[in-house]
């Protein structure tokens, strides 16, 4: 296996340094023309402003605007970062050691660098906040849900946390509130087919072999709603969200199923009533057995109050943009 190239250049505000590789074959007489042609949405201006600078490097060193284009090599800058929206939540940590990180990470931010979160991601906070330049994170979180995230800390052990998810050898449970319907029988397991396209902001259930699969249980309810236990045994984008609409009783404060609502980044209301509550799992350095609790708590069930007009059935709601329903296969779980 060959070797990663490490970056020459160390990380800036907890980000690291983006890589690039050369194509093998090209006929841009210099870096400079092949930047402009593979970085449309950055300005010929810029590029040349980076490389006078010294702020794009070899693996030798800072290139300058007449360096040659070279097939096959690499070379490394920090992107000029976005105006940001600050998530004024805390991420606190739950539990570190020499490996391993987990930390509570609050609605509305994002957990990777990706699109217009960059900064104000919890990895990126960590990195800063904890002075760890090297965290790296186990897994993913969607940016609306709040509750456990697993960081490495260590990069040698980083691929044994991350083939734990990869494999299916961590044990999740999640806290959701939702309607509640006297009708739906629970508990049950849903099976279903789910897919995203690229460039389309909501999941699909279709037609197929399943690919997806929940648990879903109803702890307790008043009110009219309901704090439902959802464990799931697979990983799709979105698929608790997906699942739970399917039954009919969408998560509250989800603004893509049923139906897409917009929502400013800046708005910080009604966060999704969705909580990765506990992580379960044999560490694989070690064998201890690992069991991680949540400390948040979801608002909807504390304060159902505040939460008065919000769209709680889909039978009182418009189907989702892109959204196709398909059969389910559900089945009672004991």
């Amino acid at each position: 296996m060959r070797r990663r190239l490490r970056s020459p250049i160390p990380p800036r505000h907890g980000l690291d340094a983006a890589r690039l590789r050369m194509p093998e074959e090209g006929e841009w007489g210099s870096l400079l023309e092949h930047l402009v042609e593979r970085l449309p949405r950055v300005a010929q201006e810029r590029i040349e402003e980076m490389l006078r600078e010294d702020r794009i490097f070899g693996v030798d060193g800072p290139l300058g605007v007449d360096t040659p284009f070279v097939p096959g090599s690499f070379i490394w800058f920090h992107r000029d970062l976005p105006d940001e929206v600050t998530v004024p939540f805390e991420v606190a940590v739950v539990h570190r050691d020499e490996h391993l990180l987990v930390v509570d990470k609050p609605h509305f931010l994002a957990a990777i660098p990706r699109g217009q979160h960059i900064q104000q991601t919890a990895l990126v906070r960590l990195r800063r906040e904890l002075d760890l330049p090297e965290l790296s994170p186990a897994h993913r979180l969607d940016r609306v849900t709040a509750g456990l995230m697993m960081f490495v800390i260590t990069p040698g052990v980083r691929g044994k946390y991350q083939e734990m998810f990869r494999h299916r050898k961590v044990h999740k449970e999640y806290e959701a509130i939702a309607a509640y319907r006297r009708d739906l029988e629970l508990p049950r397991t849903i099976r279903s087919r789910i897919v995203k396209e690229r460039g389309v902001i909501v999941a699909q259930e279709v037609a197929g072999d399943p690919n997806a699969e929940t648990y879903v249980e109803l702890a307790e309810h008043r009110d009219g709603l309901g704090r439902y236990r959802l464990v799931p045994a697979t990983g799709r984008t979105h698929q608790l969200r997906v699942h739970m609409s399917g039954l009919g009783v969408p998560i509250l404060g989800d603004d893509f199923y049923p139906q897409v609502r917009e929502k400013a980044l800046d708005d910080f209301t009604r966060p999704l009533q969705l909580l990765a509550k506990t992580v379960e799992f044999d560490d694989p350095l070690t064998g201890e057995h690992r069991l991680f609790t949540s400390s948040l708590r979801l608002t909807a069930w504390d304060s159902p109050s505040e939460w008065a007009g919000e769209p709680v059935d889909i039978r009182t709601a418009e189907p989702s943009i892109g959204l196709v329903r398909a059969e389910y296969d559900s089945t009672s779980a004991e």
